[in-house]
């Protein structure tokens, strides 16, 4: 009923799939002796089955049991005994229009709307000596995630993709989709220490050899005057202009093996320059820094004997740091007191990293009458750790940026394409070193309070057509 409502309204529209045969004046094909109705029909069947409609969409409730300001972390004890807070979200609600023009030819695209969307507007003005200007309405994100046109070739061996596509680099990047994590929001290491879910406008190789999937891609840099101590160079793909700046390039790579049953090991990357992908040009004393970007991922997923399994392991190793963070103060100096500046001149660290190992086993797999209905009830743990300055100068600055996090909890799925969550999370952090000194004394360090919280979250995910 859907597919009649939706395609109706369409087709009676579109030229494309409602245009006409040759008919006589009885309305009859003069070759095939079909009506024209019936010709009408069958070009919107085919209309209808060439065409691809998804998403998926997360809502979220949130308690945190710890201090919500921003300057928890300089001076613990003076938050430790704050109240709790709560949050309402949407974090993700994407939609997919996918279309198969025939010949090989496909295209793909994604709405998200993250938080719920937004209405902002960042530009450079120059009657205001360069002053940044920006209107802002309501909190949020809305981006095409994806638009991309691809060309398959030798029956998906070997395929060219090009547009805003995915950068697969990372266990979240390539599977973020809410029914391929148990936590109520995304993996939360790799969605701090990278671009999360990371797109960009490029140029895509990829195909499927027997047991093997591989992707080469060749995109524009990221803006290193975006990194930031707490996030390292998870805001380095956006761009505040209505265009991507490219001075820079960087490729990607991943590959994936599917040779066990139920086990995907993948393997991926990204190198390229980071420094000068902006409008403004850095003096003469930075022409030898370029702000290098490398990163390597190694991440699994098994799905077997009603268990599913997942880990990762992320580095990576951001040359020129220091040089980059005197530039990005300096700047910060000069641009403090100009509205809108869309940039955040940090200090950045050298090298960063993530890892994480998570597991849940199907309770329902053992009811019988509950696991031929299809339902499930995966009982899941997690343990992660990240470190967005692991290494750098500034490394002694940032000691909460080290930080812990387990998670226990509950995903329930009544039908496929629904998931409700349930989720307890303790972020945690190490204690510092005071080789005996009392709280009293003047180099005492004081520990960073724990943070603790519990979601609840509906998920879908799934074709509507």
């Amino acid at each position: 009923m859907i597919r009649t409502l939706f395609f109706t309204a369409v087709l009676a529209l579109s030229p494309l799939v409602a245009s006409s045969q040759e008919t006589d004046d009885t309305g009859v094909d003069a070759i095939t002796g079909a009506t024209r109705q019936e010709a009408k029909t069958e070009k919107q069947a085919n209309a209808i089955s060439r065409l691809h409609i998804g998403g998926y969409g997360e809502a979220v409730m949130t308690r945190n049991f710890y201090s919500q300001s921003f300057n928890r972390y300089k001076k613990p004890e003076n938050y430790a005994d704050d109240k709790s807070h709560g949050r309402f979200d949407l974090p993700h609600v994407c939609l997919n229009i996918g279309y198969d023009f025939g010949k090989g030819w496909t295209m793909g695209s994604e709405i998200e709307f993250e938080h719920g969307g937004n209405g902002t507007a960042v530009e450079i003005e120059a009657e205001e000596a360069g002053e940044y200007e920006a209107e802002v309405e309501k909190g949020g994100e809305v981006n095409i995630e994806q638009f991309w046109i691809n060309k398959e070739f030798w029956n998906g061996k070997f395929n060219i993709k090009a547009g805003e596509i995915i950068v697969p680099v990372g266990y979240s990047n390539a599977y973020h989709e809410p029914n391929q994590f148990f936590t109520a929001y995304r993996p939360e290491g790799e969605a701090t220490i990278m671009p999360n879910t990371w797109h960009q406008v490029g140029l895509s190789l990829w195909g499927r050899l027997k047991e093997w999937r591989y992707e080469a891609q060749l995109l524009s840099g990221l803006n290193s005057e975006s990194f930031t101590a707490e996030n390292f160079v998870h805001y380095g793909a956006t761009s505040p202009y209505e265009f991507k700046v490219a001075n820079n390039y960087a490729g990607a790579l991943r590959i994936d093996n599917y040779s066990v049953k139920g086990l995907r090991i993948g393997l991926s990357g990204y190198y390229g320059y980071t420094f000068r992908n902006t409008l403004r040009t850095p003096g003469a004393k930075y022409d030898d820094v370029t702000g290098a970007l490398g990163i390597v991922a190694l991440d699994f997923s098994l799905n077997r004997w009603n268990w599913i399994v997942r880990g990762n392991v992320d580095y990576a190793h951001f040359s020129d740091a220091d040089e980059i963070s005197a530039y990005n103060q300096a700047n910060w100096t000069h641009h403090k007191y100009q509205d809108g500046n869309p940039h955040h001149y940090s200090n950045i660290g050298s090298n960063a990293l993530s890892y994480a190992i998570e597991a849940g086993y199907n309770v329902f797999s053992q009811i019988p009458r509950l696991h031929q209905a299809n339902e499930r009830l995966w009982v899941f743990g997690r343990f992660e750790h990240y470190d967005t300055m692991a290494a750098g100068t500034y490394e002694s600055m940032y000691k909460y940026t080290k930080k812990y996090r387990c998670a226990f909890g509950l995903n329930y799925s009544p039908v496929k394409q629904v998931t409700i969550k349930g989720e307890y999370s303790y972020r945690y952090f190490e204690k510092p070193n005071n080789n005996g000194l009392t709280s009293d004394s003047p180099l005492y360090k004081q520990p960073y309070n724990n943070e603790p919280s519990i979601s609840l979250g509906v998920t879908y995910c799934g074709k509507l057509l």
